[in-house]
C-alpha cells in the first residue's frame, strides 16, 4: 500500500463521522462547553414588567416638560417591593434599578436630574425624554421565544440566558466514548519499576487529554501485551462499552510483533488505511469495527501525539458536534530549513514574538520522535510539504499551534 497524503487521510477519517444522536439532560453547573441537542425556548417573560434602568424618580413625562417642574414624592419602588399604588398628575414615586415602573409613570428622571427639596418635593433640572430609563416588558425575550439554537456550544452567556430563562437542566449531545489501548510486552505503568527491557508507558495521558479537550469521555483499556488473544479481549471490551473511537496505541504496523492490526482484522474491522506520508507517524492504521472508529496510533510518543493532533482531535470534534479547531498560522523560520523529502514533515518549535507582533519559529536541533521533553517544550510544529525546497532563516513558513507564546506555558 503506497503512502497517503495526510490530507487525503484526515478526508477519508472524517467522511464517515458524523455527530452522535445521543443526548442527555444535565444541571446548568455541569452545562459549559457541552453542545445543545435541541432548541431552548424561554419559559417565562424577561423582564417580566416593565422596571427602571437607573436609580431615580418614576413619574409622568408630562409633568416635567420644563426646567425646574415641581413634583411630590408619594411612595417608593424597589426592586422586590414595588410600589402599589398609581403616580398622579403632579406626583413622582422613588425608584430603584430593576423596581417595578408604577402604574401611570412613562418615564423615570435619574436622581442626578432631580434637586431633593422640603417636604418630599424635588425639582427637575434636566430635560428628560419621554420613556427614557424604561425597561419594557419583554425587551429580552419572551415566553416561548426560541433563544438558544441545536448546535451552539454552551458557554457564559448562553448558561446565563438559559437560567434566566428558567431552565435548570439543558438539553445536550452526549460525550463521545474513547477508548484507548497501550499495546506492547515492554510497557509498564508510571509509578512502576521497569525491568532492564521494558519502558514506562507513556502515550496514553497525552492522548487521553487530546481527547478530552476537545469534548470526549476516555475509556482506558490499559495496556495489554503483544498476544492477539490479550487484545482481542481488550477490542471486546470496548465493543461492550460500546466506544465511538477505539485508539490502540503501538503495533499497528506489519512487523512480526505488530498484532494490533492482524488482530482487529480478526475482530472484523474493515481496514481503511495504515501508512501516511507524514513525519513523525507513518504507520497510522484507520478502519471500522461496526459503528466503531479504530485508529492505530504509533507507538513513539511524539508520533502519537502529532497524530493525534492531526487526526484524533478533528474526528472527536466532529463526533462531538464541535467546529474544527484551527491551529494553522504563518510564522517566520530563525533558521535556515532544508529540503523536504516525500513525507510531510511536522519539525518541533519555540514560538516567540518580535517587536512588530510577528511570530518568529525556531526549531530545535534534534527531533527525535522518542524525545518527549523536546515535545513538551514546543510551541508549534513547523510543517514542511512534501518536496519542499530549502529556506533561510527568515522565510515564512506554515505552523500548526500547539500554544501561543502569549498564553500560560
Amino acid at each position: 500500500m503506497s503512502l497517503l497524503a495526510v490530507a487525503d487521510a484526515l478526508s477519508r477519517l472524517l467522511s464517515s463521522a458524523s455527530s452522535i444522536s445521543r443526548s442527555e439532560m444535565i444541571g446548568l453547573h455541569d452545562a459549559a462547553g457541552r453542545v445543545l441537542a435541541a432548541d431552548v425556548s424561554a419559559r417565562l417573560t424577561h423582564p417580566a414588567f416593565d422596571n427602571s434602568a437607573m436609580d431615580g424618580y418614576a413619574l409622568r413625562h408630562a409633568d416635567i416638560e420644563q426646567i425646574g417642574s415641581e413634583l411630590t414624592v408619594v411612595g417608593q419602588s424597589a426592586a422586590g417591593h414595588g410600589f402599589s399604588g398609581a403616580v398622579g398628575p403632579g406626583e413622582a414615586v422613588r425608584i430603584f434599578t430593576g423596581a417595578p415602573l408604577p402604574a401611570g409613570a412613562d418615564t423615570v428622571l435619574i436622581q442626578e436630574d432631580a434637586e431633593v427639596l422640603e417636604g418630599n418635593r424635588i425639582r427637575t433640572t434636566f430635560k428628560t425624554a419621554k420613556g427614557r430609563h424604561i425597561r419594557p416588558k419583554g425587551q429580552d425575550f419572551a415566553t416561548g421565544d426560541v433563544v438558544l439554537r441545536a448546535g451552539e456550544r454552551v458557554d457564559a452567556g448562553r448558561l446565563t440566558v438559559a437560567a434566566g430563562m428558567n431552565h435548570a437542566e439543558l438539553p445536550v449531545l452526549a460525550r463521545p466514548k474513547i477508548a484507548i489501548l497501550a499495546t506492547g510486552d515492554e510497557l509498564r505503568h508510571p509509578g512502576s519499576v521497569p525491568g532492564p527491557d521494558q519502558i514506562i508507558a507513556s502515550n496514553t495521558y497525552g492522548v487521553a487529554a487530546i481527547a478530552r479537550e476537545n469534548g470526549a469521555d476516555v475509556i482506558d483499556l490499559g495496556i495489554v501485551g503483544d498476544s492477539p488473544e490479550a487484545i482481542s479481549a481488550a477490542v471486546e471490551r470496548a465493543v461492550a462499552e460500546k466506544a465511538d473511537v477505539l485508539v490502540t496505541l503501538g503495533g499497528a504496523s506489519v512487523g512480526d510483533h505488530d498484532l494490533v492490526q492482524s488482530t482487529l482484522v480478526s475482530c472484523g474491522m474493515t481496514l481503511d488505511f495504515w501508512r501516511i506520508a507524514m513525519r513523525p507517524g507513518k504507520p497510522l492504521m484507520v478502519g471500522m469495527l461496526g459503528d466503531m472508529h479504530v485508529l492505530g496510533l504509533p507507538g513513539n510518543p511524539v508520533s502519537s501525539l502529532v497524530c493525534s493532533l492531526l487526526f484524533l482531535e478533528p474526528l472527536t470534534r466532529r463526533l462531538a458536534g464541535l467546529k474544527p479547531r484551527d491551529r494553522s498560522a504563518r510564522a517566520l523560520t530563525t533558521e535556515p530549513l532544508p529540503g523536504n523529502d516525500k513525507r510531510q514533515d511536522y519539525m518541533r518549535a519555540r514560538l516567540t514574538v518580535d517587536s512588530q507582533g510577528q511570530l518568529m519559529a525556531s526549531p530545535f536541533l534534534r527531533q527525535d520522535s522518542s524525545m518527549m521533553q523536546v515535545f513538551a517544550q514546543s510551541d508549534c510544529l513547523i510543517i514542511r510539504p512534501p518536496g519542499a525546497l530549502p529556506i533561510e532563516a527568515g522565510a515564512p513558513c506554515d505552523i500548526m499551534l500547539l500554544r501561543h507564546p502569549s498564553s500560560d506555558r
